[in-house]
Formats: structure tokens, sequence, C-alpha cells
């Protein structure tokens, strides 16, 4: 059961598919969070929700929201996905120990051994204000992460 909103979202830190650290309190120290938790890397559901979160990726940050996808995958895969797809978000290696951050958000899936369709809007503080989820075989509504997205932009007026 993924964490809900109010909630306190567990610090991580996870290299990303260059390699490098990617710290959680490092990113909320700039900006709200939009924490993206897929399946699996290259999937068809996966790379539809990925490539239209990546055309999107200006419009959140002009709203104070970074946007990072996790998946249980390699970097050395997440890797060969950005560059394919001409990703420019920072896709977070969840690898080892397996699912552990997904773990930490209630997202992974255990009988499956990946993380579900499971969003988490983070706010600067690191409270959770929303969460966003759809089943597997489905993406998730974009605009649900307008309205969720909105709604935190009106909270900061």
């Amino acid at each position: 059961m993924p964490i809900t909103p109010g909630a306190r979202a567990p610090s991580f830190a996870l290299r990303n598919q260059h390699g490098q650290e990617v710290d959680s309190q490092e990113l909320l120290s700039r900006r709200a969070v939009l924490l993206v938790f897929v399946p699996l890397a290259f999937s068809p559901v996966c790379a539809g929700e990925v490539a239209q979160l990546n055309e999107w990726h200006d419009v959140a940050a002009s709203a104070g929201v970074e946007i990072v996808v996790v998946s249980v995958d390699s970097t050395a895969t997440l890797r060969a996905w950005s560059d394919a797809d001409g990703i420019r978000l920072s896709l977070l290696s969840d690898f080892w120990p397996h699912g552990a951050v997904a773990h930490s958000f209630g997202a992974f899936l255990d009988d499956k051994g990946f993380a579900g369709r499971t969003s988490f809007l983070i706010d600067k503080t690191g409270i959770v204000r929303d969460v966003i989820t759809s089943p597997l075989g489905e993406p998730r509504l974009f605009a649900d992460y307008e309205r969720a997205i909105g709604r935190l932009s009106e909270e900061r007026r």
C-alpha cells in the first residue's frame, strides 16, 4: 500500500542513468519533486508515460517541480533507454538493494519484482501532497499530474 498524502516522504539516494548519485534531500532543497515509479524500462506503457513527462519537463520546472523517474533497472539499462528515447529526465536505478526505495514508498509489488505505477508529488518540506496510481497495463492519467501540480502551485500563492 503506497504511503498517503500528508506523510513524510522517505529519504533516498540513488544513481541516475549517468552513474551520478541523486539525493532526495538535495532535490527537495531546490524544488518540489514528482517521483514517478515505473515497472521496467523500455516497456510500452512506461515508454509512453515517460515520453509524455519528458515533453512536459519544462512546464513542470516552471511550476517549481522536478520530475524524477525510478525503476528497478540497472543504471546501464536506464542509460540505454535514455539514449534511445532522448529522455532528459533523471532516471534513477532502484536496482540494489532490489526495489528498496520503492519498498519504502509502498510502491513495490513483491509478486512481480518491480514497482507498480505509482507517483508521488512531494513538496519542498518533504511532505507527500498527492499520490497518483494506475493498474499495471494502463498509463497514469496525465490530467492527474496537471491537477496535482496545479493544486500545489495554488497553495504556494
